[in-house]
């Protein structure tokens, strides 16, 4: 178990590398909620993430010898590009190993801050399994990501500023991939005021703290399937799972989509970038996932924000379709001047924009006069399209939705 005085400790090391972050009041997100919202924006750290702090405490805490040997760690990407600019920082050498398919963003910004990265394992657990051997054969210092005491400490120094920037704080919801920065979060702030309710969240396909505090036990996945990377851990640690224990009030998951809707709504009425596993202590909050009363002041950590640019693209998608902002649909015309004129003429009635349209006249399974079309439009939200189908539908066109939208009536 980390204290308090390990996490001031840690405050002291990291103070000239980790920046002091924003934590800003959220006039969309507490109109929206009912709660008084205050974004802890850890996105904006160096590095993009929150990574950087344990990193730089426990790189500070190693030995000279263990400086001089080396350090070799796993990641999916945050903790590799901390541990990269805190030990070149130091001018000890880094090796990384990220798993296969880690974003390349990610890849190339540890690459950027010194680290020699490798690339092996589908998930994070294979990349550590590889990162131990490195350690045992090259005797360097294996730096966790999140099950050290040390790593812990230091991503505890965001829970300081967060009782210290806003003092009146009732819950702080935190995410949990293998639990080091929850459990750093949770011992300042319950050194603070023990009555502050520490919420962590997890992806659905990644819930290992979730399913081991049910269980009474360390329960490890047999996989994870989650657009958190930064999250999507088969097991939390044993350390931390302690802290977990003693310090946190509930954990809850959401799925991908309230992920994806958080991370839009942040880009949208934010203008603040992140990554899955940086916005899903907001999607917990506007999924309902947790429960909290009118007016409850409430800090989401936003951990990260170093989301690939295709990835981004994907997600964004995603969100647009469950907010209700984007239809992809197919129907069927008769193959003669003035059919499209019609079906465009209703949609621009009601005040939908076609992005983009495909219009199909050789398939099998439509009549020789006939033609199928596929269309994608923006649309102003859920009741928006609703309305739009019923008129499409009322003026006899066979409607099927591509993009899984489901009208509410």
């Amino acid at each position: 178990m980390i204290s308090n005085e390990d996490v001031l400790d840690a405050r002291e090391r990291v103070a000239g590398v980790a920046r002091h972050t924003p934590l800003e009041y959220s006039f969309a997100f507490s109109e929206m909620t009912g709660a008084d919202v205050h974004l802890k924006l850890e996105n904006f750290q160096r590095t993009g993430a929150f990574k950087i702090r344990g990193a730089i405490n426990r790189i500070e805490t190693l030995s000279p010898e263990q400086q001089e040997a080396g350090v070799v760690t796993a990641s999916a990407g945050n903790h590799a590009q901390g541990v990269a600019l805190a030990a070149t920082r130091a001018g000890v050498d880094s090796t990384i190993v990220m798993p296969d398919h880690a974003p390349v963003s990610k890849v190339k910004a540890t690459e950027r801050y010194g680290g020699n990265v490798i690339l092996h394992g589908a998930d994070y657990n294979e990349a550590q399994a590889e990162a131990h051997r490195i350690e045992r054969e090259e005797g360097r210092t294996y730096v966790h990501a999140f099950d050290d005491e040390m790593v812990m400490a230091g991503q505890g120094t965001i829970g300081l500023e967060i009782v210290e920037d806003c003092p009146d704080v009732e819950t702080v919801i935190v995410p949990i991939g293998g639990g080091g920065l929850i459990s750093g979060i949770s011992t300042a702030v319950k050194a603070y005021d023990d009555d502050i309710r520490v919420i962590g969240v997890q992806a659905e396909g990644a819930s290992s703290a979730a399913e081991s505090l049910q269980k009474g036990e360390i329960y490890e996945r047999e996989s994870v399937d989650t657009i958190a990377d930064g999250i999507a851990t088969r097991r939390i640690g044993d350390r931390t799972f302690e802290v977990i224990k003693e310090n946190v009030d509930e954990v809850v998951t959401v799925n991908d989509e309230d992920i994806a809707i958080a991370l839009t709504y942040l880009l949208e009425r934010e203008k603040a970038l992140a990554e899955g596993a940086g916005a899903i202590s907001l999607a917990a909050l506007l999924s309902g996932a947790i429960e909290y009363e009118e007016g409850e002041v409430i800090v989401p950590a936003v951990c990260g924000g170093n989301i690939d640019l295709n990835v981004l693209t994907t997600v964004v998608m995603r969100g647009l379709v469950a907010t209700g902002r984007y239809l992809r649909f197919r129907t069927i015309l008769k193959d003669q001047p003035g059919a499209l004129v019609d079906l465009g003429s209703i949609i621009a009635d009601h005040r939908a924009n076609i992005t983009a349209f495909h219009h199909d006249r050789t398939s099998r399974d439509v009549a020789m006069n006939d033609a199928r079309v596929e269309l994608e439009v923006e649309t102003r939200g859920p009741d928006h399209i609703d309305e739009l189908l019923s008129a499409l539908r009322a003026d006899g066109y066979e409607v099927e939705i591509v993009n899984g939208y489901q009208m509410s009536v």
